[in-house]
């Protein structure tokens, strides 16, 4: 999919479905937004960037760590095959199970837990994206990646990180990628800052 296509999908979406408080009035700005629980929505434009690196299939399996307000979630699943998304706050994944069921999405499955440990249940995955930043590369995700995968996660300390496309080749070889300075909310778990 080129990113003319892309954007046509993402700015469909309407951001302010997506956020449930006081800052619903900001949805239009390109910025993060806090939706409770110390968690954000992404700026608009990182969500694409991120969702563009991703670089979904119409048939791709796509395990999303972080479901947060759902957002990313609905972008994923009107471009990808299958999203399996998992959220550690289990008010933020009811809300939006939810709403993106509301919405009509047939193709999510959801799961409250560690994102940091993924979804090995139903890896590998074509597509792995993080929403919430590692303190040191994710190798638990890295192996739930199919051969030929792409996984798009920030890495790095608590004030900036850096925004890495992880690519696994036929082989199973690994090449990263690093795509600009980024900051997000910690991963909680084995990769996070502690």
């Amino acid at each position: 999919m080129d990113f003319k296509e892309l954007k046509e999908i993402f700015y469909q979406l309407d951001r302010r479905v997506f956020i449930d408080n006081e800052m619903k009035q900001y949805a239009k700005m390109d910025a993060p937004l806090p939706i409770g629980y110390g968690q954000t929505i992404s700026q608009p434009s990182l969500v694409l960037e991120m969702t563009y690196l991703l670089a979904p299939e119409k048939e791709s399996r796509v395990l999303e760590i972080g479901t947060g307000s759902g957002f990313q979630t609905a972008l994923l699943a009107e471009i990808s095959g299958e999203v399996y998304t998992v959220e550690r706050i289990k008010e933020l994944a009811e809300r939006a199970k939810e709403r993106l069921n509301a919405l009509g999405y047939l193709n999510i499955r959801f799961q409250t837990g560690d994102g940091s440990e993924g979804w090995p249940d139903f890896a590998p995955y074509d597509r792995i994206i993080v929403t919430a930043a590692a303190g040191k590369p994710p190798t638990v995700l890295v192996k739930q990646l199919a051969n030929c995968g792409r996984m798009v996660v920030p890495v790095g300390p608590k004030n900036v990180q850096h925004l890495q496309l992880i690519t696994k080749d036929e082989q199973g070889r690994i090449a990263i990628d690093v795509r600009g300075m980024v900051t997000f909310v910690e991963m909680k778990g084995k990769y996070g800052w502690d």
